[in-house]
Order: C-alpha cells, then sequence, then structure tokens
C-alpha cells in the first residue's frame, strides 16, 4: 500500500471517528435515558411489588386483630372500619364482616351487605359468586325454592369456583321439591367428581344412601363407615 493511499485510509478511519463522537454528542442521551428508563422501571416494579406485599401483610395483620374481639359485635365493627387498599382484600374483609354479623343476630346488616358486594361489577367475579353463595344460605327461609334454585344454577357456570358446592344446594332444593331421582343424580355426579373435596364427596354418598339410592362410586373402608353410620 503506498504512502498516499495509507494517509487516505487514516484520514477516512478519522472521519467516520469524528462523525461517531458527533453522533454520540447529539443523540447518546437518547441511549442514556433508555437505560436510566430501563433501570428505574425494574426499580419501580421491585418498589410496587414489595409496597403491595407489605400493604397485603399489614391488612391480614389488623383482620388478624379485628378477629380477636370476644363479642361478635365487636368483631363486627372492627373489621367494618378496616381500609382495605386493594378490592380483593375489601372484599375478604366485608365477607368476615357478616359472618360476625349474623353470629351477632344482626342478620339483616349482613344480607344488605352481601347483596351489595355480589352485585359490584369492579369485584372479581369469584368474591361476588361467594356473596351470593353466603346470602342464599342466608335467606334460605325467607326465598322460594325456586328464587334458591334460580340463584344456585347461576354459580354453575364454566370456570366457577363454586360450582360443586352449589350443585349440592341444587341437590338440597331438588330433595325439598320432591325431586328424588334428580337429587340422586346430582349426587352421583358429586360423589364421581375427582375436583370435589373428600368431606363433599362422603357427604354426597351418605345422602344418596339416605335416599335410597346406591353410590355408584366405590366408597374407601373408612367412608364407607361413615355413610353407614350416617357421621
Amino acid at each position: 500500500m503506498s504512502q498516499s493511499d495509507s494517509f487516505i485510509e487514516e484520514v477516512t478511519e478519522e472521519v467516520r471517528r469524528d462523525r461517531l463522537f458527533a453522533l454520540m454528542r447529539r443523540y447518546g442521551w437518547i441511549a442514556i435515558l433508555a437505560i436510566v428508563l430501563l433501570v428505574g422501571g425494574a426499580a419501580w416494579n421491585e418498589w410496587r411489588k414489595a409496597n403491595a406485599e407489605r400493604a397485603a401483610q399489614e391488612t391480614g395483620d389488623a383482620m388478624i386483630a379485628a378477629l380477636q374481639a370476644d363479642d361478635p359485635a365487636e368483631r363486627a365493627r372492627a373489621l367494618s372500619a378496616l381500609e382495605p387498599e386493594s378490592a380483593g382484600a375489601r372484599a375478604v374483609a366485608t365477607l368476615l364482616e357478616a359472618g360476625e354479623q349474623v353470629e351477632a343476630g344482626e342478620q339483616e346488616a349482613a344480607v344488605a351487605a352481601l347483596e351489595e358486594m355480589s352485585e359490584r361489577s369492579e369485584l372479581p367475579l369469584v368474591y361476588r359468586q361467594l356473596a351470593l353463595f353466603k346470602l342464599l344460605g342466608l335467606q334460605a327461609d325467607s326465598l322460594s325454592a325456586e328464587e334458591r334454585r334460580e340463584g344456585y344454577e347461576s354459580l354453575i357456570g364454566p370456570g366457577s369456583e363454586l360450582r360443586i358446592l352449589a350443585e349440592e344446594q341444587l341437590a338440597l332444593i331438588d330433595v325439598e321439591t320432591g325431586a328424588t331421582d334428580d337429587a340422586i343424580e346430582r349426587l352421583q355426579e358429586i360423589a364421581q367428581n375427582e375436583e370435589a373435596t373428600a368431606g363433599l364427596r362422603r357427604r354426597a354418598s351418605q345422602l344418596i344412601v339416605a335416599l335410597g339410592g346406591e353410590p355408584e362410586t366405590p366408597v374407601r373402608d373408612n367412608d364407607a363407615m361413615a355413610v353407614t353410620n350416617g357421621g
């Protein structure tokens, strides 16, 4: 390579370097800002996660403290005074409060709270369904069998967390209205459902026997004794 070619190459390289430094001076702040945002975003997410965990723990501790009172009315008032940040925590507090109100003989207040909660569209579906399930149980004496049936049927849709429990209540309504065959058929499905708890399957088998039927699912020895003894 001649000296002139070497010189031209060095000059070209120098020009490229100068252009690079010029671009860095002009646009380097964008890269720096991107890095700051990336690191800051990660730090913000970690802070938010830690803050949410701390708030959840504080709410849980407050609920436990509220439940330490000896009188159910006092427990209900203590739960009512809580102001959880998340909608889910508020829903849990309301469910607990309703239970304490019932124990304190304040059923009308419990019914009103559960009715309001079951209709709050901003709550996750599972909380609204829990409120409706408890509400239907509290109103067993005031609602007709068909009204209760309609309520429980709304809880057996696909993906419902309370589907099996609602099916059990529908079977009891079948018994109440004299539809024994329908009740046994529904109970057989519960007894064979692997998603049902052992206790629920056992109750279904016991009721099938009490209604004159025979469980289609083999019952384990300890469950068979419980079915035979009715306990």
